[in-house]
């Protein structure tokens, strides 16, 4: 029998929520698209305004561009709120 040890198990996890939600921005984003309500960002000469752009992105930082993704959508529950 093999156990894996919590550090393992824990790495698993994580890996499973970053992917689950890298798949939910590439979901969101194309819904997105089709109710004509696109998704851009633009710093410097980096514009990232398809789903595909955004799915890659949040693979690849998802650090950066999932908190990115979820401030441009307008989700993001952290943002402030101007009045």
């Amino acid at each position: 029998m093999v156990v894996l040890s919590p550090v393992v198990l824990v790495s698993v996890a994580v890996l499973v929520v970053a992917l689950g939600s890298d798949f939910w921005v590439l979901a969101d984003a194309r819904a997105r698209v089709r109710r004509g309500e696109r998704v851009s960002v633009a710093v410097g000469n980096l514009r990232v305004e398809t789903p595909e752009a955004w799915f890659l992105g949040c693979v690849v930082l998802w650090v950066i561009f999932m908190p990115l993704y979820l401030t441009a959508s307008g989700r993001n529950p952290f943002a402030r709120r101007s009045l």
